[in-house]
């Protein structure tokens, strides 16, 4: 049995994005994404190059230690954990440019691994980037970022890849904003501003079922998640509004950051007969309530072109209806206990992927398999098998 490979660090030289884009001097002089990296057992053990690699990325989360790259490379697939330039604080993300990092890692797959196939795994919010990735790798448009200025990409920078894998499957960014963001909120300037009508955490808003879990209405439903919405598009208009503003004066900024409080209100969090699969009650993150009102959420901090790239119904990130362009084949894994995916969610993919999409539940999993290292083993023979069947 040959030993296990050693892990890796990858640091690969993109190109320069936005000014100011990090408070590092050295990391904008010489702009570096870095990954962690296991090659194929068996590769290693012939002595020849790398057959098929997979990349599992997320547009902000740290990915170095992801639970696929070893159990990977074991099943013969080298796999690459990579950072974008915004590991950690996505204030400042602009899906465009995460792209373009995911590009260089495609090509240091392929020219430094000799990896003649690549794969995408796309795990949480990785599988909208993944998606998108493939689309304007398959038809480059991004030419210009969502608020007009010029990208710097050129169709090379996106070499396509050839198949996707997508496990605990977002949406996108734009897909949760809209369903998390919290329509009670009043004042976008104090946190504890709230409208009781539309509060999900007031008791007096649900029933309780015969065990004495939460259950809405399907009219509070209606009010709220139309509330949401509208939450969502008076944000939009205020950040379009103020970019104009900005860039009318030469010498004022051309971006500035602001704060969007309480972004995780999902009524199926509590109820759980709301797109019900095997999940407990709460959010990924634990007491969903809690959560919301914390002081670092998701999409809490934001720069106006962040927030338009990633959150804003603008944005051009949005999963299935990236998979829906793209031509390679999809496999999707379902962790059915999952608090953040759901039932819809699944049907969403596959309606997107059509024929060339198969879905496989992982019973019992939740979105980060935490302890659960009988089903991260599983998700990977399915995704070793995918990879090696491409």
């Amino acid at each position: 049995m040959p030993e296990r490979p050693e892990r890796r660090l990858a640091a690969i030289d993109v190109k320069p994005g936005a000014a100011m884009e990090s408070q590092s001097g050295l990391q904008m002089l010489r702009p570096r994404i870095y990954g962690a990296y296991e090659e194929a057992v068996r590769t290693l053990a012939a002595g020849r190059a790398a057959r098929t690699g997979a990349i599992v990325m997320h547009p902000a989360s740290n990915f170095m230690g992801h639970y696929l790259i070893a159990p990977l490379a074991e099943r013969g697939v080298t796999c690459l954990g990579l950072n974008s330039r915004y590991a950690g604080n996505d204030a400042m993300l602009l899906m465009e440019r995460v792209i373009q990092d995911l590009g260089a890692g495609v090509k240091f797959m392929r020219e430094t691994l000799g990896c003649e196939r690549v794969v995408l795994v796309g795990n949480s919010g990785g599988a909208a980037l993944a998606a998108f990735y493939q689309a304007e790798a398959e038809r480059f448009s991004v030419e210009t970022m969502v608020d007009g200025d010029r990208t710097n990409i050129v169709a090379s920078d996106l070499p396509p890849v050839h198949g996707i894998a997508l496990c605990a499957a977002h949406e996108g960014r734009s897909h949760l904003l809209l369903r998390w963001i919290d329509p009670s909120l009043t004042d976008e300037h104090d946190v504890i501003s709230v409208d009781p009508a539309l509060d999900m955490y007031d008791r007096a808003n649900w029933h309780e079922d015969a065990s004495g879990a939460p259950t809405y209405s399907a009219e509070f439903l209606r009010r709220f998640l139309g509330a949401q919405r509208a939450r969502r598009d008076r944000i939009e208009a205020r950040v379009l509004e103020r970019l104009a503003g900005l860039r009318s004066k030469p010498e004022a900024p051309r971006d500035e950051t602001f704060i969007v409080h309480r972004t995780h209100a999902d009524p199926r969090c509590l109820d759980l007969s709301l797109d019900a699969n095997d999940r407990i009650r709460g959010s990924v993150w634990g007491d969903a309530r809690a959560v919301n009102y914390a002081a670092n959420a998701m999409g809490r901090i934001t720069s106006l072109t962040a927030f338009l790239s990633q959150w804003s119904s603008r944005s051009r990130a949005g999963g299935p209806e990236n998979l829906a362009k793209t031509s390679v084949p999809a496999l999707l894994l379902t962790y059915t206990a999952d608090q953040s995916t759901f039932a819809s969610t699944r049907e969403t993919w596959l309606a997107a992927g059509g024929q060339r999409i198969r879905n496989v539940d992982i019973t019992g999993g939740d979105h980060y398999l935490a302890g659960r290292i009988d089903l991260q083993l599983r998700v990977a023979d399915e995704i070793a098998a995918f990879a090696e069947a491409l």
